[in-house]
């Protein structure tokens, strides 16, 4: 689609025409009827924990002896998935489940090397702090990631292996990675679904095609819808802790799957946050309460979506390769209102001026400083939509963004 002129499709245009159908019913989206289905997966999780560990007894990986697990500590009130699952295996094996409740596949090491060519290094597709991912191929030719623990003592390795597959038991929507299966010989691995898009980190910076906008707003839209349903439609309040281009997945039809919850954490339903002491995470999306207090909650992975949007729109990395960050170099010009500054050059004018300014107004929201004055993902949904009823509960959010870019007249018109 063309991209439509300033006068006709600006940021001020997107409240005046939210002003001038303010009394009709607007357009918003809401988790998947099957996201709140809670089809007792603590059974299957037990019986597959219990015959990961089992298998692992057997054929205990060279460079993570299991018997070198010290016995688990007493159950006490834990503040994250990782803690209560590093303590688990033991307690969990008394389940009485058997190998059969698993819902998932057990592959051995030997079928990873041939999946992954032995893991080589032309098959790698994405490096972190503590894991490896490698691009490989099922003997029945599904395309598979496949997630590999490298670093960490074998308590800390086996507890975070645990601790992401028992969240990844509670999750299941569309825009959430599918989980293939797990293998625990020569190291702990994790088998997910792969498309030969890749991530959204290869697709926007490593190919040579143009990701067309429309894909861009599908994209955005979907990750949005993923991230509401690990915050508000999962069985328990996920926190994700590291979105990011590399961690969003693409379907053949490019709908995004979030993947990697390695740093994960759940929140008990009265908890407001959780603090951690580890720094863990990727610089250009981290939060500014994370850096300084190590504060994390639902805001948080607001911030980093944020930034999602405003690599989707600029086609600009969270932080490029001189250091520089995207959110510094873009709000100047959202203060400015330069939006045609801020947009892909690839692009040309083959954009849609509405939803360009939707996705530039939630980035806006959503890398603001103070946590508190960031949307929630049910809000930055509505926006995405066009339904932009959310800003009169969030009228005390001036913004530069705002101030510039929606008059003060259409303010005003939905404060009140």
């Amino acid at each position: 689609m063309e991209g439509q002129k300033e006068s006709s499709s600006s940021p001020v245009g997107v409240l005046e025409d939210f002003l001038r159908s303010s009394d009709s019913d607007s357009n918003s989206v809401t988790s998947d009827p099957d996201t709140r289905q809670d089809p007792k997966p603590a059974s299957r999780w037990h019986g597959m924990v219990k015959s990961l560990w089992i298998k692992s007894k057997k054929q205990p990986p060279a460079s993570y002896p299991l018997g070198s697990i010290k016995a688990p500590p007493p159950l006490k009130r834990c503040s994250s998935m990782r803690e209560i699952i590093s303590i688990g295996p033991c307690f969990l094996m008394k389940s009485g489940s058997n190998n059969s409740s698993s819902p998932w596949k057990y592959f051995t090491l030997n079928e990873l090397q041939i999946a992954t060519n032995n893991f080589s290094a032309e098959n790698l597709i994405g490096k972190g702090g503590y894991a490896e991912v490698y691009k490989g191929r099922l003997r029945d030719g599904q395309l598979v990631a496949i997630k590999r623990q490298t670093k960490g003592t074998p308590d800390e390795i086996i507890g975070d292996f645990l601790s992401e597959l028992g969240i990844m038991a509670h999750v299941k929507h569309r825009n959430t990675a599918k989980l293939v299966g797990y293998g625990v010989e020569g190291g702990m691995h994790l088998v997910l679904e792969l498309s030969h898009c890749g991530s959204l980190a290869s697709v926007l910076y490593g190919s040579k095609d143009i990701l067309d906008w429309s894909i861009r707003y599908k994209i955005a839209l979907g990750t949005a819808e993923g991230l509401l349903y690990l915050h508000e439609g999962c069985q328990r309040r996920i926190i994700h802790r590291d979105i990011k281009a590399a961690n969003i997945l693409l379907t053949k039809d490019f709908e995004p799957q979030i993947c990697d919850f390695g740093l994960a954490k759940w929140l008990p339903e009265k908890w407001t946050h959780h603090t951690v002491s580890k720094f863990e995470g990727t610089f250009g999306y981290l939060a500014p309460e994370y850096l300084m207090h190590g504060i994390v909650d639902e805001k948080t992975d607001a911030f980093a979506f944020g930034v999602l949007l405003l690599e989707l729109v600029t086609g600009r990395r969270a932080l490029d390769y001189s250091q520089q960050s995207l959110v510094l170099w873009a709000k100047p010009l959202l203060r400015k209102n330069e939006i045609r500054e801020l947009v892909d050059p690839s692009l040309g004018q083959n954009y849609n001026g509405r939803q360009l300014n939707l996705m530039l107004l939630a980035a806006s929201l959503c890398v603001q400083q103070s946590s508190i004055r960031r949307p929630s993902m049910s809000q930055v949904v509505k926006i995405l939509n066009g339904d932009l009823s959310c800003l009169k509960c969030m009228r005390k959010i001036r913004t530069p963004f705002f101030r510039k870019a929606f008059v003060e007249e259409c303010y005003n018109s939905i404060g009140g």
